[in-house]
């Protein structure tokens, strides 16, 4: 049985041996890398129907109904949260951030180039810009922005499902800078998010605070991911520039792209839990067994991507991608993200048209979290 996890010899394509496992193997048998067994799933097909099967849930068969994470449940409890958070990250909710995102990017970049070649993509730009986004929508000043970012990183760096020691103190200093949030905000309530979610009577206190973290935690660490790790395959492509003055058709397509090929860089879907017995591409999987969905590898599929290795800007007729999920758990910031990565990524085009690396891909190191995973620095000079 094969043990994760899998080498990856160049930092921004998947391993090798997820290729070789969705031509032979498309759901394996593997060991975690805690010495779990589980079901590694690699081809497009199987990923979908893993994501839309209700028999396949992110919480374990008999775990207590609604004592999961925020949104981290399945059924019922599941659709509740979805549709009372559901209302505000609307595609047309979304747009209307356009102008104010797009005004953050720019004087995010400008303070990139004041700063003077070389500079850092990572802190000279994508965190401040996502942090500055995620306050915006949420509507709160985030004064203290050194340490959100310092109890953010902790928290997104521990592992929640096992909820050691180390991770319950990360994440309870987390949520209690956030009641911090909430108790200022209940006291001068506006049109915003946080508002809307403080006013919902439907929720409980606990509930509120969770559903805060987790919006928090990634309007910030996966923005500034796919913010850092988008512009890096950019600049390795030789593509950034040319967004500084393409049509909005050609943006959207290559942020679609972008998305399609970062995802299982940057982070993968929460493991799911079979929850009755069932097949899987003639592959017998009983009630508990643990299943890894790998978006990676099914975005990179040859049977639905033409050239899948390749940056390759797709029509929208193309196969969809699936970076954001599929089924009951679609991720609900999917509009927000790709609106603000787009602006991110015209803003650098625009304002540093020479951006480029400062060294090798090879050279960048990586923080693997338990959720999130992307660079400490990118090195870029001018």
């Amino acid at each position: 049985m094969t043990t994760l996890p899998f080498d990856r010899p160049h930092p921004l394509r998947p391993p090798p041996a997820y290729a070789e496992l969705r031509a032979t193997e498309p759901v394996a048998a593997v060991t975690t890398s805690d010495g779990r067994p589980a079901w590694l799933v690699t081809s497009y097909d199987a990923v979908t129907a893993v994501l839309g099967d209700p028999r396949f849930g992110v919480m374990p068969p008999g775990s207590p109904p609604g004592q999961g994470a925020t949104l981290l449940q399945d059924g019922d409890p599941h659709r509740r949260l979805r549709r009372l958070v559901g209302g505000a990250f609307t595609p047309a909710r979304i747009e209307a951030l356009r102008p104010r995102i797009t005004r953050l990017a720019e004087a995010q970049a400008d303070a990139l180039l004041a700063c003077g070649s070389p500079g850092d993509l990572v802190s000279g730009f994508a965190a401040p810009l996502s942090i500055a986004v995620i306050a915006e929508l949420l509507g709160v000043a985030l004064e203290d922005r050194d340490r959100f970012r310092q109890l953010a990183d902790a928290a997104g760096s521990a592992d929640f499902t096992t909820m050691d020691t180390a991770a319950e103190q990360a994440w309870g200093a987390f949520a209690e800078f956030v009641g911090g949030l909430i108790a200022a905000q209940r006291a001068n309530l506006g049109e915003d998010l946080l508002s809307a979610l403080i006013e919902e009577t439907g929720l409980s206190d606990y509930e509120r605070t969770t559903l805060v973290l987790t919006i928090l935690a990634s309007g910030y660490l996966t923005a500034t991911n796919a913010i850092s790790v988008g512009a890096t395959l950019l600049l390795t492509e030789g593509r950034l520039a040319a967004l500084a003055d393409c049509t909005e058709e050609a943006l959207r397509a290559t942020v679609e792209e972008v998305v399609r090929l970062q995802i299982g860089l940057i982070g993968e879907v929460f493991p799911r839990w079979a929850l009755a017995d069932l097949d899987l591409e003639g592959v017998r999987l009983r009630t508990g067994d643990l299943v890894l969905a790998r978006l990676g590898s099914a975005n990179r599929d040859p049977a639905h991507f033409a050239e899948p290795d390749e940056f390759r800007p797709r029509p929208s007729t193309e196969e969809r991608h699936v970076a954001f999920g599929r089924g009951p758990h679609h991720c609900l910031g999917a509009a927000l993200a790709r609106l603000e990565l787009g602006i991110a990524l015209r803003a650098l085009a625009t304002k540093l048209p020479t951006l480029r690396l400062s060294g090798s891909v090879h050279d960048i190191d990586w923080v693997t979290a338990h959720a999130d995973t992307g660079p400490v620095a990118v090195g870029v000079s001018w």
